[in-house]
């Protein structure tokens, strides 16, 4: 368990990623294909008066704006239901994207997009367009998770159960793989693009529900800092703490399902964010303490992020870079590190 000081490191290291966020928004909002005076950025932001060029208002407002809040939410949910995972599977290898989660919201986004053609209807209940494709996502994810906590309880061995989790990621991609042969060149097409990762795929308009659910997530995920602390010590020292392991399986079951359905709807399923960034956070601090740990990881997911967006964004010539060609060659190294240093580093028991 963590000595005393580090509360007072990780309020160091959350006031540096918060002040790094700042600079980074900063960089999202005045780079891209068209050049945009910081003064004219600043005028849009904060002032009232249309003394701008019109176009660049619609850049930046319908835009730029909304996609730099998106990729910062879109980081901080995956990094902290990365997070959520390693701690309720005890494993430094669980993740969204390892365990099927990912794959089981793909599955579900496959359906409504592909064999749905964009819409959910049951009698005279009837979802369409983004709405559809989150309430996919989300009990795709959901029934993922669902068998992973079910099988836990079988398996005792980490190493099995995340060679099962990716194992029921190969008999999904296998069904969307059908799915793909069976549709139209169209709902091909547009599977393809979301599957590459975009956090330009929120609206304006969507951007308040996309933020809402997040939040919801995130505060759900705060909310369990406690129990998840206890759980560290096994199963069997949180109930003599007075935690309620089902419960908290349950409700953690909700955060990772919310957080992971909500992001792979509207951004696509974005590799590596939510298995890395969790130990980019345990390295800086040196700690398994969730009190300090959850917010550094939050905050850490955001940077990582808006910086991956910034990267996509930046060779203009060429349009924009996908998202998922640029995950990996950031997290890919850190899982490769802590992999080779897992004794020295001694996360987990």
């Amino acid at each position: 368990m963590p000595h005393q000081g580090l509360n007072h490191k990780g309020t160091i290291y959350s006031t540096v990623l918060s002040l790094l966020t700042l600079v980074l928004l900063a960089g999202n909002l005045l780079l891209g294909t068209i050049d945009i005076p910081a003064r004219a950025v600043w005028h849009i932001l904060f002032s009232h008066d249309a003394i701008e060029d019109p176009s660049w208002r619609f850049i930046l407002l319908e835009s730029r704006l909304p996609q730099a809040i998106t990729a910062l939410l879109c980081g901080a949910s995956l990094a902290v239901s990365g997070l959520l995972l390693q701690t309720a599977f005890n494993n430094p290898l669980a993740g969204p994207s390892i365990l099927g989660i990912n794959s089981g919201a793909s599955l579900g986004v496959a359906l409504v997009m592909l064999a749905g053609g964009g819409t959910i209807a049951e009698g005279i209940f009837a979802l369409s367009g983004f709405f559809s494709i989150v309430a996919g996502a989300f009990v795709g994810s959901m029934l993922i998770m669902g068998i992973l906590l079910a099988l836990s309880t079988l398996i005792r061995s980490n190493v099995m159960l995340l060679i099962t989790g990716i194992m029921i990621g190969y008999v999904t991609s296998s069904a969307i793989s059908l799915l793909n042969f069976f549709a139209t060149a169209e709902g091909v097409h547009s599977y393809m693009i979301w599957g590459m990762g975009n956090f330009g795929g929120v609206s304006r308009a969507q951007l308040p529900w996309f933020a809402a659910l997040c939040c919801a997530g995130l505060l759900l995920a705060i909310l369990l800092i406690k129990p998840l602390n206890a759980m560290l010590l096994g199963d069997r020292y949180a109930e003599n703490l007075g935690v309620n392991i089902r419960r908290t399986r349950n409700l953690l079951l909700l955060a990772t399902g919310l957080l992971t359905s909500v992001t792979t709807a509207f951004c696509g399923p974005v590799a590596f964010i939510g298995l890395a960034v969790p130990h980019i956070a345990r390295l800086i601090l040196g700690t398994s303490n969730h009190n300090s740990l959850m917010p550094v990881t939050l905050l850490c997911g955001g940077v990582v992020a808006l910086l991956c967006n910034l990267i996509c964004i930046l060779p203009s010539q060429g349009g924009i870079i996908p998202l998922n060609a640029v995950t990996p060659v950031l997290g890919a190294p850190v899982i490769l590190y802590v992999i080779i240093n897992q004794r020295k580093i001694g996360y987990f028991h």
